[in-house]
């Protein structure tokens, strides 16, 4: 799949992974949609930033979890920037970091329901449009987690494992419609949301990881950037970790 020429949208990114995945497909010459929730002035920022580059951006806000502002986000985009035959889930759903005989179920219902509700319903917002062009390409923000988990992080593990079952769903079922859906696995990434990690444990991270360093944001934008180029790939997940986690 060609990524010029071609109409992107990407949830939650006005920073982090989502920022550099936008820059990375404006780069490469797609019109990209930058939809926020919260920071309005980061992603007109980023949009500034590259129109000033030559590309074609515009900031869009919706609540990932809302399917109404979905809708009206995917249609707003269509109409400025044309059909969206490019979707990437990256919108982040907080939970908070603590161990399972603690954790509130309403903390771990809002994570794990959060996660599924901006998947689905960001699909059925965008697929549509998909169907229209007859091609379309799907690629959701995973985790390592997901299938390696770590102390206090049930929620979100859980949450991630959900997400990869329904990328595997759906390239089951839009695959025959020119639809492909696959994740990218992040390990730990360099980013505000990881801030909160001591500095001794990024070193020993980076030191068990065989590439010697932990991940920054522009590695995942390459991995999606390869996934959405590679043609017959459909139903799989990427681990983009270093080596740390070998499937």
């Amino acid at each position: 799949m060609e990524v010029a020429g071609k109409t992107a949208l990407v949830t939650g990114a006005s920073r982090g992974i989502g920022a550099a995945i936008a820059r990375a497909l404006a780069r490469e010459g797609a019109s990209v949609a930058v939809n926020y929730h919260q920071s309005e002035a980061q992603a007109l920022a980023l949009v500034e930033e590259i129109r000033t580059a030559g590309g074609r951006a515009v900031a869009v806000h919706a609540d990932a979890r809302n399917p109404e502002e979905l809708q009206a986000m995917a249609e707003r985009v269509k109409a400025e920037l044309g059909p969206i035959s490019i979707l990437v889930l990256n919108a982040s759903i907080g939970f908070p970091v603590m161990g399972f005989l603690e954790y509130p179920w309403e903390a771990f219902e809002a994570k794990f329901s959060g996660e599924l509700t901006a998947a689905f319903h960001g699909c059925r917002a965008v697929v549509p449009q998909m169907l229209e062009l007859k091609e379309g390409s799907i690629v959701a923000i995973s985790s390592g987690l997901a299938r390696n988990p770590g102390w206090g992080f049930c929620a979100h593990s859980a949450a991630k494992a959900g997400l990869e079952g329904l990328v595997r769903a759906l390239s089951l079922e839009l695959g025959p419609l020119g639809i492909r859906v696959n994740a990218v696995a992040p390990g730990l990434t360099l980013t505000d949301a990881t801030s909160f990690m001591p500095e001794e444990a990024r070193r020993a991270t980076a030191e068990h990881t065989p590439l010697r360093r932990n991940a920054l944001p522009e590695d995942m934008a390459e991995a999606v950037l390869g996934v959405l180029k590679a043609g017959f790939v459909t139903g799989v997940t990427v681990p983009v970790n270093g080596g740390l986690q070998v499937n």
